[in-house]
């Protein structure tokens, strides 16, 4: 090449980069995030401020060990789906005693995972114990009871039930691959109160469920409002300690010394994730101590049929309070549902819980769940069938 074309080849390349840097710098900074960060991980503690949620070392309820602890050998074909969705965790237990326990991919015991939407179950939880506290009044309370300024149009006739119940009718679009959807907005910036707070509401209120992130992201600064607490610290003290919990969990924040993302990240272990699955089975009752009415618990874990499902056809049959709830073997299976294949199933009819915590799911739709929840079901029973 000759020094004249070395040169030009020069200029347009330094061209290239400054115009490269112009554009970035020209992005909204949540925008910005996401090309340095790009799609979301389950390890992704350090990327984002954070609150402790402590536990209290010196009252922790340990699970104990099944005397047949994974005797279970998984079929070959089991194993090889845990592996091909990239797996790193899957607990079996039942009577309070793990059967199973398998970590893969390099995890262990002590690693947290972001549970992303399997969080907004955690929302759920806490709204029932501050209307049993009285610091919410009404499941029917309007939302400007809460949030003064919530009234723009058709804002002033959303109610706390209608956020628990995704159908709220916020403009929110579910989009984490599109680097300018809201999710991702909600996810990578720095504003979730004055993002979630600005949103229209576009859909009559309760009237049909829609999964919509930015209602639970409200309902939580509804829960700040009415409890004069973060919800970092009210989760400590209201679940995470009384459930004795083995170790910290943590909560994500929009910024340093800024406020929960609710709808996705709350980070913690498998172990001590599957406290909630015991939650449900034992309808909001801890060892004795009712961490959340029984009432409030049968409705959370009940479908809310008085809404159209999300394809406005029929009536809602699979979800509740915050709560996903799958038919499976003629069984209605309350679970915690995250992005990225974080589930966590309660089982009534075995007393079982199931943890799978993961870095891919499945992407083919069986009605409103990808095949791989069933499939995962399907493991945990052979497993549960051999004890």
């Amino acid at each position: 090449m000759s020094l004249s074309r070395k040169k030009k080849w020069l200029c347009g390349s330094i061209g290239t980069v400054l115009l490269l840097s112009v554009v970035y710098m020209s992005l909204p900074y949540y925008a910005r995030q996401a090309l340095v960060h790009w799609m979301p991980v389950i390890d992704d503690l350090e990327t984002f401020h954070r609150n402790v949620v402590h536990h209290a070392p010196g009252d922790v309820w340990h699970w104990e060990r099944a005397e047949n602890y994974n005797r279970y050998r998984l079929l070959p074909a089991d194993s090889a789906y845990l592996d091909s969705l990239h797996t790193v965790s899957f607990l079996v237990i039942r009577h309070d005693s793990i059967l199973f326990e398998s970590y893969r991919d390099g995890w262990n015991d002590t690693l947290t995972s972001n549970l992303y939407s399997a969080t907004k179950t955690i929302v759920g939880l806490l709204t029932g114990i501050a209307l049993d506290e009285g610091k919410i009044h009404s499941l029917d309370d309007k939302v400007s009871r809460y949030i003064p300024s919530y009234t723009k149009g058709m804002q002033a006739d959303v109610t706390v039930r209608n956020l628990l119940t995704m159908s709220g009718g916020m403009a929110w679009d579910e989009s984490y691959a599109s680097l300018f959807s809201v999710t991702t907005h909600g996810y990578y910036g720095n504003d979730l109160y004055r993002l979630v707070t600005g949103l229209e509401v576009t859909d009559r209120p309760g009237v049909q469920f829609s999964y919509r992130s930015g209602e639970t992201q409200l309902l939580a600064f509804v829960l700040e409002a009415a409890t004069g607490e973060t919800l970092s610290r009210y989760a400590e003290e209201k679940l995470w300690k009384p459930m004795q919990a083995e170790r910290d969990a943590y909560w994500l924040l929009d910024k340093e010394g800024g406020d929960e993302k609710a709808f996705c990240c709350f980070h913690t272990t498998a172990r001590d994730v599957a406290r909630f699955g015991r939650l449900m089975l034992h309808r909001g009752n801890w060892n004795g101590e009712q961490l959340v009415s029984q009432a409030y618990m049968d409705e959370m874990l009940r479908p809310a049929s008085y809404l159209k499902d999300q394809w406005g056809r029929d009536s809602l049959n699979y979800y509740g309070l915050q709560t996903w709830i799958m038919h499976y073997h003629g069984e209605a299976i309350p679970c915690m549902r995250g992005m990225l294949g974080q589930y966590i199933y309660a089982i009534p009819s075995e007393d079982a819980i199931v943890v799978r915590l993961g870095r891919k799911r499945h992407d083919v739709y069986e009605g409103p769940f990808t095949v791989d929840m069933t499939r995962y079901l399907d493991i945990a029973r052979r497993i549960l069938n051999e004890e």
